[in-house]
């Protein structure tokens, strides 16, 4: 069932948006050669610690995990599409970095990703990161009352396809709320003018995801969690959580 916000909970989603925001920064900007990805988790729960925000990543374990997630933030590095876990791996120079974060402030959760490089870029990287974004970008502009659910799909699916590149299959957006994982589910492919009508209060994750190769294959790593590429290419991620109004799209995790 989708829980149609009133604008007083948009509001209040927005505080938590704002404790994304800041906490995907403060990762970002640890990052760097050597840095560990343990480093990364303590810059952003150091961000919401002092929000006293809560983590509705940390000991999430929904039934296809073999464990609870460890942590505040997804770290998803290279061929790492989504859900990488922080460990003891120091970034090299050069590294992909998807990082995922969400909070909990006031009941309500927001949720957003953000893809970078460390070091001395490549080239290819760039575009691919650009590509997801802009991808996100086109999928918010198609998150407007009077249109559909398979209108922002389709105009990411648009976007990543004429890029030349893939789009793992089975992974996409999702409705949020007083839940991280609400409906409806937003894929990033699709028809438009198909699915569920889009109304003025729902609240969604919209999540572009890009394998750089233009495959769309994908397996689970041995940790139950990490979704690596099929054939060892880059991948991209990005995210942000959108308020449909009538006035537009409203970014809830925007700085």
């Amino acid at each position: 069932m989708v829980e149609i916000k009133t604008d007083t909970s948009i509001e209040a989603m927005r505080e938590a948006g704002r404790i994304v925001a800041q906490a995907l920064t403060a990762a970002r900007e640890t990052a760097a050669v050597g840095v560990t990805l343990r480093e990364l988790d303590r810059a952003a729960r150091a961000v919401l610690d002092e929000a006293g925000a809560g983590s509705p990543f940390l000991d999430y374990r929904p039934n296809w995990a073999p464990t609870p997630f460890p942590a505040v933030i997804c770290t998803s590095v290279n061929d790492a599409i989504v859900h990488g876990i922080p460990d003891d791996y120091r970034l090299h120079d050069g590294d992909l970095v998807s990082v995922d974060c969400g909070a909990i402030q006031g009941g309500w959760v927001g949720d957003a990703a953000v893809s970078f490089t460390v070091g001395r870029a490549r080239p290819a990287d760039v575009t691919l990161i650009r590509t997801a974004e802009e991808a996100l970008e086109a999928g918010i502009s198609a998150a407007v009352v009077g249109n559909r659910i398979g209108d922002i799909a389709h105009a990411i699916g648009r976007v990543c396809r004429t890029a030349g590149y893939g789009i793992p299959d089975g992974f996409g957006g999702h409705g949020v709320g007083r839940s991280m994982h609400e409906d409806p589910g937003v894929p990033n492919e699709g028809r438009p003018g198909r699915g569920m009508p889009l109304r003025h209060g729902m609240v969604l994750a919209i999540e572009p995801m890009v394998i750089g190769s233009g495959t769309d294959d994908h397996y689970t790593a041995r940790d139950g969690w990490t979704i690596r590429t099929a054939d060892g290419s880059r991948a991209s991620h990005a995210e942000h959580t959108v308020a449909i109004t009538d006035d537009g799209p409203r970014i809830l995790t925007a700085l």
